[in-house]
């Protein structure tokens, strides 16, 4: 997997981005941006969504004490309502790459689409499987989003967000319904839009 980055024909740091966040109904969306460290490897990196919530957090860890450099950056629950989601969770790519204590080359962004960025960028999709700098990336952004789950599950405990994880989940939808929308739901994503204007399914 390192490997891949060889065929950019690229002298200079290579940053993988990924984001994560973009299907709940709450919460903003999340990205990472991590240059690796080649002479630290690290064993085990792959899809953040592959991998058991135990593994990412132990990979967090490592991920933090040997990259060269990482930055997490998010657009918030007004801005993807502003914005739409797409361009709210590529202005969270732009803010981590930008973020960098260190300047990269060349930015592999997983996916099809790209931010507006600074230095060159190629979009791969899948990369979080092919790319061991943008697994890097998946893993900073998902265990962080989690991570703000729990927090807020503290502060709306009806909802269910330590479980869910704000995804549009029946739990989650019954309680919307039964509750109304809480501060941290986005108003553009339909199923709130609707408890918001009062209709019922």
């Amino acid at each position: 997997m390192q490997k891949m980055a060889l065929q950019w024909g690229v002298t200079g740091l290579i940053a993988g981005v990924d984001e994560a966040g973009r299907g709940p109904l709450a919460g903003p969306v999340l990205a990472a941006a991590v240059i690796l460290d080649d002479l630290q490897p690290i064993t085990g990196l792959a899809d953040s969504k592959k991998l058991s919530a135990r593994k990412r957090e132990q990979l967090f860890d490592e991920i933090r004490a040997k990259s060269l450099c990482f930055s997490v950056a998010q657009a918030s629950v007004q801005e993807i309502d502003t914005l739409n989601i797409l361009q709210a969770t590529l202005l969270a790519m732009r803010r981590a790459v930008e973020g960098l204590r260190l300047s990269p080359k060349l930015v592999l962004v997983d996916g099809n689409r790209l931010p507006v960025l600074a230095m060159r960028a190629e979009a791969i999709v899948k990369g979080d499987a092919l790319v061991a700098a943008i697994s890097a990336a998946s893993i900073l952004a998902k265990v962080t989003r989690d991570r703000w789950c729990l927090e807020v599950d503290a502060l709306y405990p009806d909802y269910g967000f330590a479980q869910h994880k704000g995804y549009g989940t029946a739990v989650h939808l019954a309680a919307l319904q039964a509750q109304g929308a809480c501060p941290v739901h986005r108003a553009s994503f339909r199923p709130v839009t609707e408890v918001l204007q009062g209709l019922r399914p």
